[in-house]
């Protein structure tokens, strides 16, 4: 191990709390104080010398790898407050609430920190001693007597604002320092909520690893950072069952991912892994060289289509015909047919998956000899019966009968060879909708195939078919009201023996194939029982930008709740009509003007009118980045197409031609629910400019 410099001993909690007697001072020697225990908790780590306490290299690795792994944990992130909050409860948690018992004081952070003698000086958020922080009130103070929370800049301490909830003089008050820390501009990544956390996006947090929940949220709602920050209190609640079993972010694309890949990390969290659900269906060798229209990609990305291919894969098994001899030394063991017989339609019977079946024919007849040479006076073991099973003539019947299914080859079958679909959809597809699947020239070979994404989505199905899919200990599916009923088949693959949070907003839908209702949605994804919560107060859209976006629900998703804000920010929504001619000059300058203000500024447009925006940008100077990039302070504006605004967030959006947003989508609902992702992009301010005539709702 590298050799370091010493470092000096950290103080402990007592010596922090002996600093001076103003509470600013005070609280700032104490996080002087936890962050050189922090440092000292990673000095530990980096120190530690593994020579001698393992086995064997390979042992040696995984351990140093582990080591890695804690000392990244511990990192102290410079911008990143140590604390945000404490707790003074009235008794000591756990002890008896007898009158004259002592209290006891606890820092809330993102991790936690210890002094020397091992005593905590910051509790980490998800402990259950940090619950009231999130969930007392002055209703309910669950002994707390007070809780106070910091303002930082930067990683400084600035100010703090007390709330003492077991006091029956002092009212309620709406937190100042909390409404700054939501309403803090947005530069970089998506950051964590810790410090925000509402009550009833705590219980969603802290609900259980057993259960499964889907969570509807409207935008600004924190439905995301819900997902992520109960992924965070599941793997410090069971880390060491999900540390066996794995866990998995799912996002609509790759932007997405980037945006909110720091939120984990900077919570201690390496280790959870992130993907889309086209990256779950890749398969080694097929590349997505195509695009289905509509109609083709709803039809494939139908539930009916997993009995298709169902009955495509089983129709390769076919009934014996010949009775199976099987020699072995002197003797000769006859299975007539029918015996065959039975055996592949017990294994039908049991609908296990075609691979496990195929493996397990040779098995049931070889024991089926075996009985034949017990009848005869032999007295065979296992393995007698396992020879028998490797027997070449078994192996050949077991070919004849049973043979392997390649899942592409299966797929690209089915889109290739008219009677061979119809043989399988019939009674399922009608001839309108397996016209729509079949390819106008089949293809050859596999890899000459142009596969679509749903392509896959099908092949994954058909692998599944044949071999189960690796199930994990929980999987977040973020946007999850975009997906295919096969989609959420494919994600509901990967956690059978797990749970799920799902997160979406049913008037966010995209896709021609959206779900309809969530119950459809957790029916498909193999999670049915899974408990449905709605989150309806809004943290990041102003009132008044989610108020005007707002009048498209009653078109584009009657009957769903409308999002209730917090937070009312006057002027935050500014509609300008100008001339077509002048649109695009309109557009920039607006963009200009609003890098006059602090944080990240996103250019949102329809994807079509994507490269004469960016033009007019680089001929005005205007640097911009491409969703996924981080901003920067010298780089702050984006330029967002339509279809990839999903889950992002700017403090201020400009949004070019709402006409054009709504044009850009096979159907005018689908073109308003883009418009309303769109519009609710803002955290601080919304410029919307047209030329066109606006929507008859927003109009």
């Amino acid at each position: 191990m590298p050799a370091h410099a010493p470092e000096p001993a950290a103080p402990t909690r007592a010596e922090a709390e002996a600093e001076p007697a103003h509470p600013l001072a005070r609280e700032q020697a104490h996080l002087t104080a936890s962050r050189a225990a922090l440092r000292a908790m990673r000095a530990d780590v980096e120190s530690l010398d593994i020579r001698d306490v393992t086995a064997n290299w390979v042992n040696a690795i995984v351990l140093q790898g582990q080591i890695d792994d804690r000392i990244k944990a511990l990192a102290d992130l410079a911008h990143t407050p140590l604390f945000f909050g404490r707790l003074d409860y009235l008794h000591a948690p756990g002890a008896e609430l007898a009158e004259g018992a002592e209290g006891e004081m606890f820092y809330i952070g993102r991790r936690h920190v210890h002094d020397a003698d091992g005593d905590p000086m910051v509790i980490d958020w998800r402990a259950p001693v940090s619950q009231p922080f999130y969930r007392a009130s002055k209703a309910d103070p669950q002994d707390v007597a007070l809780r106070r929370r910091f303002g930082y800049t930067g990683g400084e301490l600035t100010a703090y604002e007390d709330e003492h909830l077991s006091d029956p003089t002092e009212g309620a008050t709406v937190s100042k320092l909390l409404q700054q820390e939501i309403e803090r501009p947005r530069v970089g990544p998506m950051r964590d909520i810790v410090a925000t956390i509402q009550p009833e996006q705590d219980r969603l947090v802290r609900s259980g690893l057993s259960g499964s929940v889907c969570v509807q949220g409207g935008p600004g709602t924190g439905k995301t950072a819900v997902g992520l920050h109960r992924v965070a209190y599941l793997l410090y609640a069971h880390r060491e069952r999900l540390a066996r079993t794995g866990t998995l972010v799912i996002g609509p694309n790759r932007s997405f991912l980037h945006y909110i890949e720091q939120v984990l990390p900077a919570l201690g969290e390496l280790e959870v892994k992130q993907a889309t659900v086209d990256d779950l269906v890749a398969r080694e060798g097929l590349e997505v060289r195509a695009a289905d229209a509509a109609e083709t990609a709803v039809v494939k990305g139908d539930a009916r289509m997993a009995e298709v291919l169902r009955r495509a894969v089983r129709s390769h098994v076919s009934a014996p015909v010949e009775p199976l001899m099987v020699v072995r030394g002197s003797r000769r063991w006859r299975v007539p047919a029918y015996e065959l017989e039975e055996i592949v339609s017990e294994l039908l019977d049991r609908d296990i998956r075609y691979g496990a079946a195929r493996d397990a024919l040779p098995q049931r007849i070889a024991h089926t000899v075996l009985v034949r040479m017990e009848q005869a006076g032999e007295a065979p073991d296992d393995r007698v019966q396992d020879a028998v099973a490797r027997n070449a003539a078994v192996k050949a019947a077991v070919r004849e009968i049973w043979p392997p299914v390649e899942p592409a080859k299966l797929v690209l079958r089915l889109l290739s060879d008219a009677e061979f679909l119809a043989a399988h959809a019939d009674g399922i597809l009608d001839d309108d909708e397996q016209k729509l699947l079949l390819w106008p020239k089949p293809f050859r070979s596999v890899k000459s195939a142009k596969w679509t994404a749903a392509d896959l989505v099908l092949i994954d199905e058909a692998a599944d078919l044949v071999e189960r899919t690796h199930s994990l200990g929980h999987v977040v599916l973020d946007e999850a009201q975009d997906l295919s009923p096969m989609q959420y088949r494919a994600v509901g693959r990967r956690c059978t023996t797990g749970s799920a949070t799902v997160l979406g907003d049913l008037a966010q839908g995209t896709t021609p194939w959206a779900t309809r209702s969530w119950d459809e949605a957790l029916t498909h994804l193999g999670k049915p029982a899974a408990v449905l919560e709605e989150l309806t107060a809004g943290f990041r859209v102003p009132r008044e930008v989610i108020a005007y976006a707002s009048r498209l629900l009653p078109v584009i998703s009657p009957g769903l709740a409308a999002v209730s804000s917090v937070r009312e920010t006057p002027g935050s929504l500014v509609v300008s009509e100008v001339v077509a001619a002048e649109l695009t000059a309109a557009v920039v300058a607006a963009c200009g003007e609003s890098l006059r203000y602090e944080g990240s500024i996103g250019l949102i447009a329809a994807d079509a009118r994507i490269p004469e925006l960016a033009r007019a940008l680089e001929t005005t100077g205007l640097p911009y980045l491409a969703p996924g990039e981080e901003t920067t302070e010298r780089a702050r504006l984006t330029l967002v197409p339509a279809s990839l605004a999903k889950g992002l967030e700017y403090d201020y959006v400009v949004l070019d031609e709402p006409a054009a947003v709504v044009s850009g989508e096979p159907d005018e609902r689908t073109g308003l629910r883009r418009l309303y992702v769109c519009l609710t992009r803002a955290v601080s301010g919304l410029h919307l400019l047209h030329a066109a005539p606006l929507p008859e709702a927003l109009a």
